[in-house]
């Protein structure tokens, strides 16, 4: 995957919450190190951090404690005064990134997030959208492949993924509403574009994929009750409205992913199974796209 022109960026966005958008990036992350032997970077483009603590672990209370530089002081440009430095000083990239170890991947880093990243809301106002493009550019070019995880919402976090990234990917749990966020992120994209069709920045969705992640209880482990069958044909048909492709491979629901998650690798049942069904088509959907012309 890797070549002259940079990294894929993918953004894993969803404007509705709770559909396991974070697992879905996490998983794919290691899926590429571990497996494809790729260099992979992860943003953590959410103020509620759930990313990092995936990633992180425990590591990332001391991450906290030291104060460490975020995806917040890359939105500053700057270091401010400390204890140590009496002065505003120069953000060091290397200082930002941290080494992931605790999800079985190799070549696996991230940007972490920090909670007080939602103040960047507050003055967001003349905030340039294109800050993490242009730390990408710059500093990220022997990447593979990025992917950015986002905020549940529209706002300024929004258009900042949009401006890094090639493709996005929809994660979607078949329930009630399902695709109330469809029509929004439609929206915003079809907007993304209008105002930067003088740019001819390429942004497409390379699918939506579905995500069983949790049931109601154990006896609808594995089975296509009413409620969700009329949710899959919901979702269908809503990104049928939008053009957006369908993933085949369902993320099927486990027991092993919220394990996962937690650093914990014993006993996984069919967890990686399910996942890695999906992250084979995942990936072969971006191979043919990237060879399009």
């Amino acid at each position: 995957m890797a070549s002259e022109s940079g990294p894929v960026c993918v953004s894993v966005i969803n404007m509705k919450g709770g559909v396991g958008k974070t697992t879905i990036a996490a998983l794919l992350a290691r899926y590429a190190s571990r497996r494809l032997g790729l260099d992979v970077l992860a943003i953590d483009l959410d103020p509620q951090a759930n990313l990092s603590q995936a990633f992180m672990g425990e590591d990332y209370r001391n991450f906290l404690r030291a104060r460490h530089p975020s995806i917040v002081e890359i939105f500053d440009g700057f270091l401010p005064p400390s204890a140590d430095s009496p002065a505003p000083r120069p953000l060091n990239v290397d200082d930002v990134v941290v080494g992931v170890t605790r999800l079985g991947g190799q070549n696996l880093q991230i940007i972490p997030s920090r909670f007080d990243f939602s103040n960047e809301l507050i003055g967001s106002i003349g905030k340039d959208t294109k800050i993490l493009a242009n730390l990408i550019s710059r500093n990220f070019r022997d990447k593979d492949i990025i992917f950015i995880d986002c905020a549940p919402t529209e706002s300024i976090f929004t258009q900042v993924a949009y401006q890094a990234s090639r493709y996005i990917l929809v994660p979607v749990r078949p329930e009630y509403f399902a695709t109330i966020g469809f029509p929004l992120l439609n929206e915003s994209l079809t907007e993304f574009k209008r105002n930067n069709k003088n740019r001819d920045h390429a942004i497409d969705v390379v699918g939506v994929v579905i995500n069983h992640w949790t049931y109601p209880d154990d006896r609808n482990i594995g089975k296509r009750d009413p409620e969700t069958t009329r949710s899959i044909e919901d979702i269908q048909e809503e990104s049928t409205k939008s053009g957006w492709h369908v993933f085949e491979k369902e993320v099927e629901f486990s027991r092993g992913f919220p394990k996962i998650m937690r650093g914990d690798f014993s006993r996984l049942g069919d967890a990686m199974w399910y996942f890695d069904a999906f992250a084979k088509e995942f990936f072969d959907r971006l191979g043919c796209w990237g060879n399009r012309k």
